[in-house]
């Protein structure tokens, strides 16, 4: 039932590799458990009390509660999925209650800092210096996830029109407006790939023609960040999150940049309206006669 649960998050609700590699290993972890535990073979004769058992065994490991609401989501989706297929009447989830997310705003780079960036820092006159300047510049410009950059087709790139268009989770598009500025480092890396030949439809790839993984893009955003912060994060997120803000903080509409980050509520865009928040008390401790 694991591997049709798993074709399902895939096929019909489009599910990224990531989500379904953590849900199969959380699954069958929970399988593992029962038939340790309990000598149940399947997680579909489990009880509401077999799943608090297999939490509190984790909270007792130290796992934290971030990784512990990720495990109860996977199982309550898998669950759904049995009562959807008629394996089960009940889901034993109904009666299960999770930790709550530990509240944590998102870091940001500081205005001045990404000003700084690309102000001061000198970016070698290659293809790597502009491939990495452009994937800076976007990341900021645009608020992409870094799934959604290395995706990105060249055919998805309009500078004619001054848009991209990339897919998020679950597949979902969206179009997102770019600056003229932007639209020239564009051009230039372009140019460039067109001078080494290469042809290949992702828009990002390496000198070799090869696509980009995670880790070459994480590190190429860790390097230039660590040149004008002192964040522990210097990630890829960290500078969605420095986008989200810093439009907020100078007056985008809420619902404008729930649609450009993609996102499914607007619960998840309200988190940057605290930092937003937090800086106004500051503003006002700072100013205020009485602050």
């Amino acid at each position: 039932m694991i591997e049709k649960f798993l074709e399902y998050l895939k096929y019909e609700k489009n599910f990224s590799k990531h989500t379904l590699i953590s849900y199969r290993n959380d699954t069958e972890q929970f399988v593992a458990y029962l038939k340790h535990s309990y000598e149940l073979e399947t997680a579909e004769a489990a009880t509401s009390s077999m799943i608090r058992s297999w939490m509190a065994a984790l909270m007792q490991e130290k796992i934290s509660s971030r990784t512990i609401i990720r495990k109860a989501s996977a199982l309550r989706t898998y669950y759904r999925y049995l009562l959807r297929e008629g394996v089960i009447k009940v889901t034993p989830m109904a009666k299960v209650n999770t930790p709550k997310m530990p509240s944590r705003l998102p870091v940001f780079v500081a205005k001045k800092d990404m000003e700084n960036l690309f102000r001061s820092i000198t970016f070698p006159d290659t293809f790597d210096g502009l491939k990495d300047r452009l994937i800076l510049e976007l990341f900021y410009a645009t608020g992409i996830r870094l799934s959604e950059l290395l995706t990105l087709k060249d055919s998805n790139v309009n500078t004619y029109n001054l848009t991209i268009k990339v897919f998020g989770k679950r597949s979902k598009e969206r179009i997102i407006p770019i600056t003229p500025l932007l639209k020239g480092y564009i051009d230039a890396y372009r140019n460039e790939k067109n001078k080494l030949g290469l042809k290949d439809e992702i828009f990002f790839i390496t000198e070799k023609g090869k696509k980009l993984y995670e880790k070459q893009v994480y590190l190429i955003v860790h390097k230039y960040l660590d040149m004008v912060t002192t964040l522990q994060k210097k990630s890829p997120h960290v500078l969605r999150h420095s986008f989200a803000t810093h439009i907020l903080d100078n007056g985008a509409d809420i619902n404008t940049v729930k649609e450009l980050l993609g996102h499914a509520n607007l619960a998840a865009t309200q988190v940057y309206t605290h930092n937003t928040l937090e800086k106004l008390k500051r503003v006002y401790k700072q100013s205020h006669p009485r602050g």
